[in-house]
């Protein structure tokens, strides 16, 4: 996927309103505090729109940053109809994950039909989605194996919530040590990691019945290769998409923030902080969520 608009990224922005356009005067006023998101807009006619829950798949879309300048910039253009209302005692800081990171894992958690008390398994744990997802997946009453390497993300994973940690990098076998924690497998797990190997893996880690929620978006159009298909078939594993969320998904994942209850483990900076950013991030070496500030103002 290559961005249909040229020059201005970003699809995580949170701002003040400065104008509001004819139509939109009922809805928002100067002053008020508004989120963009991935989508940006929803045409509200096509057959996905108008069942009211999954216009994430709307036909007629409109993306930050991809068919549309993103949020990287000081003064942004929204659509009144689909921008998010930011509710009181949520900083712009916070927000701004939710507006894709947060709202992406909210929605997985519950796409995983993982119950409270039952095993999810977290890989890539401690990035940017995955230190959200533990949040989620705690405040829901999962219990919750946080798959990532280094002690900076063991601390972070276990201080978040979660009651297993597990070293990729230090375990041998780590199917086996899932197994060895849950018994019979994991009842759900949402790959948030971007590599083609933790696909693979990933019905090793789960009992029969189990949930696989891909989310994480690796370099390849093949990333179930590898991934046994007689486990699959015998395990009657399920295997889901999900990809951000609806306005509605939305509201309620910014609730859990106002609530006290889910918070993104930020490093703040400057705009001209990004590419030092982007590098480190390739890295795998950026933990929790990056936050830039781009207006003087804020």
């Amino acid at each position: 996927m290559q961005p249909e608009a040229k020059g201005i990224a970003g699809h995580e922005g949170v701002g003040r309103v400065v104008a509001v356009g004819e139509g939109m005067e009922t809805r928002w006023k100067i002053g008020d505090r508004a989120g963009i998101k991935w989508i940006a807009s929803v045409c509200g006619e096509c057959d996905f729109c108008l069942t009211g829950t999954d216009e994430v798949n709307c036909i007629n879309q409109k993306n930050s940053g991809f068919t549309m300048p993103g949020t990287f910039q000081e003064y942004c253009l929204a659509d009144g109809r689909y921008a998010s209302r930011i509710p009181d005692g949520v900083s712009d800081e916070e927000a701004g994950p939710m507006m894709c990171g947060g709202l992406t894992v909210y929605v997985a958690c519950k796409r995983s039909n993982v119950k409270a008390g039952q095993w999810i398994v977290l890989p890539g744990a401690g990035g940017g989605l995955g230190h959200l997802a533990i949040q989620f997946a705690r405040a829901m009453g999962m219990r919750i194996i946080a798959i990532d390497s280094g002690e900076e993300k063991r601390e972070l994973c276990q201080r978040l919530g979660a009651e297993v940690f597990i070293d990729f990098q230090q375990t041998p076998d780590v199917a086996a040590e899932v197994m060895k924690v849950t018994k019979y497998g994991a009842h759900g797990i949402i790959v948030t990691a971007a590599t083609k190997a933790v696909y693979a893996a990933a019905p090793g880690y789960l009992r029969p019945n189990g949930t696989m929620v891909a989310i994480g978006l690796p370099n390849d159009p093949t990333i179930l290769a590898g991934a046994p298909p007689l486990m699959i078939a015998l395990k009657k594993l399920n295997i889901v998409g999900s990809i951000t969320g609806t306005l509605q998904d939305t509201q309620e994942a910014l609730e859990f923030t106002a609530r006290g209850i889910v918070h993104p483990v930020l490093t703040k900076g400057k705009l001209e902080d990004l590419d030092s950013w982007v590098d480190k991030m390739a890295k795998g070496q950026l933990a929790g969520r990056t936050v830039l500030q781009v207006s003087s103002d804020n």
